[in-house]
């Protein structure tokens, strides 16, 4: 079948695996990282077809910013031009639509939002928003910067474990906070200046598996690409996986782009970003995306 084009540069495979397409659809099963196996093809089309019209900008960006990626060039890069893409994405009608849909939304501030314990030479950081699922906000972020500074500049420090409270790891950002920056500007500046992804990046580096993701429940979004950052990741078995960013016009934006398609390819990374389905646990760990059921 002749690949298909579904936004401006967003092209779908059938059957056999291409390179040079977004992502390759099939009926069999296979690990060939360009492939992702559907139950149908023809309605896996027909949903992703859906989807790129309502969000042809997002799914056109997110196309290129990972056809941009070089997953083995340093990590500072590719965080960077995801988050030139976000921003440009929080410039754009999609995004200003899906906040004209939300309506007016008050952030929720929640004491302690992350809680750091050192036991020895091993830091345990938990993320302690559970009312909301551990939503990702910019007090937590705040909190989580402090919390890994502390291993960052301390070499006696030799593990550091990331997980979460309640019943979810993280469900990804707090949707009560989306637009309460003033410019897309300071949004970059704010994420690329106070980044967690670089931070768990620089420790994986020293670390290596001692920097530890344990996540459980919904692993959405920026927890997503957070624990992907980690040496290691391991969940229980009722966790889900997903990047639901598209339906709100916009793109991962915690360095997911760089993180997820280091562990699964750009190829699948594209489907969970069109598609915006959930996978389960073992189809993470069969993809890459996570390394261990517990």
């Amino acid at each position: 079948m002749t690949p298909i084009e579904l936004a401006d540069g967003v092209v779908v495979a059938v059957g056999s695996p291409c390179d040079d397409a977004t992502l390759t659809l099939s009926e069999d099963d296979g690990d060939d990282r360009r492939v992702i196996t559907v139950p149908s093809v023809s309605d896996a089309l027909d949903e992703l077809r859906e989807r790129c019209a309502r969000w042809p900008q997002a799914a056109a960006v997110c196309d290129d910013v990972l056809r941009a990626l070089d997953p083995a060039a340093p990590v500072y890069g590719g965080v960077i031009t995801e988050s030139l893409a976000y921003s440009t994405l929080q410039s754009g009608r999609e995004f200003a639509r899906w906040l004209a849909e939300r309506g007016p939304a008050a952030p929720v501030v929640i004491p302690e939002p992350v809680q750091a314990e050192r036991v020895d030479d091993i830091l345990y950081v938990r993320f302690n928003r559970p009312q909301r699922h551990n939503a990702f906000s910019t007090d937590a972020r705040a909190a989580l910067l402090e919390a890994l500074e502390v291993a960052r500049l301390d070499s006696s420090v030799r593990e550091v474990v990331l997980s979460g409270n309640g019943p979810s790891f993280c469900s990804g950002g707090d949707l009560a906070e989306f637009g309460t920056f003033d410019d897309p500007a300071s949004a970059h500046l704010a994420r690329t200046r106070h980044s967690p992804a670089l931070v768990l990046a620089e420790l994986t580096a020293r670390l290596g598996k001692r920097c530890r993701a344990e996540v459980h429940g919904q692993v959405l979004g920026s927890g997503l690409e957070m624990a992907a950052f980690c040496g290691e990741v391991r969940c229980r078995g009722d966790a889900a996986f997903g990047l639901p960013e598209l339906s709100l016009g916009l793109i991962p934006g915690a360095g997911g782009t760089v993180s997820i398609t280091r562990r699964i390819g750009r190829w699948r990374t594209a489907y969970l970003v069109l598609s915006g389905r959930r996978i389960d646990s073992p189809t993470a760990l069969r993809w890459g995306l996570i390394d261990a059921i517990v």
